[in-house]
């Protein structure tokens, strides 16, 4: 496969920070990497090195010529006063001003204008982009092509974000945090365009089954330096734990050699004065091998729950909604002691608004909330952390809570507790608006388990958290003594801790699925499946005839696919001679016009053999 790009000893830090250092590797096309590390070790910042974004202290990048590059930012930056349609067709698209012209001008309602933007588009051939464009849309769930952007959601920018993206078709597309404010359903469609499409993907995510069913290489930023395996997420895993293993047993090794070598250095100089110079020299390096920690700082949550009675909260016909847009209608239920339940559903139908009902911040248009007396909620919020971003993080959280009470009365100072969320008593005195998503995230969880809540509510607590403190924060929502409801889009997450889902399914219709997410999801195909099924079956036997005969090829159309047969093997074969040049490693005269003939090759081939699978479709 041919080298896309190259990174060589790239070096990078923040301050007195280092974030890693004289990192190389390559992608080559056809990759599909993860990157992983805790947060705070520079997993975003490499991202934006790499796509030009930010400078870097030393070392080299290389794209090959004519590479596109593709760029997904956690928020991106879309201009606010922009439409939806502008956002989505940058300039250097095909016919991208005709477009705008003719979708205005449809707006407009003046024949004369239409008659003359519908030559336009016939003229620059554009109506094959435009259906491609609106059709991507509409899988995505984005309709109104003039909304403005400033009226839209996070969820909604994001969205459009990857809708151009995926118009622009780049060569290599680099992704940070694609799933964050995204629902289940666009992640499992961003998936699968991924595992289908050719594109090279470089990309950080902390979404588990993402990773493990989107990328064939994993590579991990741990202590300044990277470490590549070549699999999925599950291999990674594995690979990783035996590294960690051989490293402890090299060190233990270390230590051991380093021991008696100390014996030796503390002779009398004179018992060393005729000694080889080498044996000293290899002392220090032992002993600077042996400084490395392998003990991983990981956030503590060992927070126990205050006491829950037997009586948590019973919805008796609560109804709710905005407008014309139902969210709850007239719904009932009796949460029960311990229960942890998951709330899933597109965005916009109203998860966020259920909970925050729940606790008495909406009220609701009829019915009722009847909550027990000792219920303490602990609410995590997808809006973020409620504290006073010019402030320090110390004294933000001194005025939250002065004392920290926690596991039957231990008490604990702010700053000490603190530091069980890995923040270091120079941490504790950052300002809180120069804190990193990460950072926040973690802060946030402290700010809610510092008071002990035996009700847990967490609204997409996944975002910002890095795979080690969701691993941790599962764990001990797994062993949590009090009730929990999280609404996520983290698959991974949600089969590892409810006990139920309860389905938001719009106009106010909750479904109470009694199992995890991928048990609703195989159920939810077999529906599908036994749908389709009995929808065949009523059809008439006319009909059923008619759809199931293939249409014939015309005389033109078994010519035109007789000569695409022809071409592709050609065109096939001078892009496998160019890639086996490339990987030669042989000094390459004409390099930019053989890379811009490879590129010309790949969209070619590719429109071809469009056409070639639509006329092998049929007879």
């Amino acid at each position: 496969m041919a080298c896309f790009l190259q990174i060589e000893e790239l070096t990078k830090s923040v301050g007195d920070r280092m974030l890693f250092r004289d990192v190389t590797f390559g992608i080559n096309e056809g990759d599909k990497i993860g990157i992983i590390a805790k947060n705070g070790t520079g997993k975003t910042t490499m991202l934006k090195c790499i796509a030009g974004r930010e400078d870097y202290d030393s070392g080299k990048i290389t794209f090959r010529a004519d590479i596109r590059v593709g760029f997904l930012e956690q928020v991106p930056p879309l201009e606010q006063d922009a439409t939806v349609l502008d956002a989505c067709l940058t300039p250097d698209m095909p016919s991208a001003q005709v477009i705008k012209d003719y979708e205005r001008t449809l707006s407009s309602g003046d024949p004369e204008s239409i008659q003359g933007a519908i030559a336009a588009m016939d003229a620059a051939g554009a109506w094959d982009f435009e259906d491609r464009l609106k059709q991507l849309l509409t899988q995505l769930k984005i309709d109104d092509l003039n909304q403005r952007v400033s009226l839209l959601s996070g969820g909604q920018r994001k969205r459009i974000a990857l809708a151009r993206i995926v118009l622009e078709s780049p060569d290599i597309v680099i992704l940070d945090e694609p799933t964050n404010h995204l629902d289940i359903e666009t992640i499992e469609w961003l998936e699968a365009w991924l595992k289908r499409s050719r594109t090279t993907l470089l990309m950080v995510t902390h979404d588990r089954y993402f990773l493990d069913r989107v990328c064939n290489r994993i590579i991990e930023i741990d202590r300044e330096q990277i470490y590549t395996y070549d699999g999925n997420y599950d291999y990674y895993l594995r690979k990783r734990a035996e590294r960690i293993e051989a490293m402890t047993a090299e060190l233990a090794k270390v230590k051991n050699t380093l021991k008696r070598e100390q014996e030796w250095m503390n002779r009398q100089p004179q018992a060393r004065a005729g000694k080889a110079k080498y044996r000293i020299d290899a002392f220090y390096d032992l002993k600077e091998r042996s400084q490395v920690n392998l003990n991983e700082k990981n956030v503590n949550l060992d927070v126990k729950s205050s006491y829950i009675g037997s009586k948590i909260f019973e919805a008796e016909g609560v109804s709710k909604k905005f407008g014309d847009k139902v969210i709850l209608d007239d719904f009932s239920y009796t949460f029960a002691r311990y229960e942890k339940v998951g709330i899933i559903g597109p965005n916009g139908v109203g998860k966020s608004t259920f909970i925050k009902m729940l606790q008495g911040l909406v009220q609701p248009d009829s019915g009722c909330w009847n909550v027990g007396e000792t219920v303490r909620f602990g609410y995590y919020c997808q809006d973020g952390l409620q504290l006073d971003p010019r402030k320090r993080v110390i004294d933000a959280v001194t005025e939250h809570c002065e004392e920290v009470n926690i596991n039957g009365g231990q008490s604990y100072s702010p700053m000490q507790f603190l530091q069980r969320f890995l923040f270091t008593p120079l941490d504790q005195q950052k300002y809180i608006h120069t804190l990193s998503g990460g950072e926040l995230a973690r802060l946030h969880l402290a700010t809610v388990l510092m008071l002990s809540p035996n009700f847990l509510i967490l609204d997409e607590p996944t975002n910002d958290l890095d795979i080690v403190t969701l691993g941790i924060l599962e764990e001990y929502l797994g062993e949590f003594k009090g009730c929990v409801i999280i609404i996520s889009h983290d698959r991974f997450f949600l089969d590892s801790i409810v006990d139920h889902l309860f389905v938001f399914e719009g106009n106010g219709i909750i479904k109470d699925f009694p199992g995890s997410y991928s048990e609703y999801r195989e159920w939810s195909k077999e529906v599908a499946r036994k749908d389709d099924s009995a929808e065949k079956t009523a059809k008439p036997a006319t009909e059923k005839t008619r759809l199931e005969s293939k249409p014939k090829m015309t005389f033109k159309e078994r010519k035109e696919f007789d000569m695409l047969t022809k071409e592709l093997d050609l065109l096939n074969a001078e892009k496998h001679e160019l890639e086996m040049l490339f990987n030669s490693g042989a000094v390459i005269n004409d390099m930019n016009s053989k890379s811009k003939r490879y590129n010309e090759l790949t969209d070619i081939i590719n429109e071809k053999e469009l056409r070639w699978l639509e006329l092998s479709e049929k007879e």
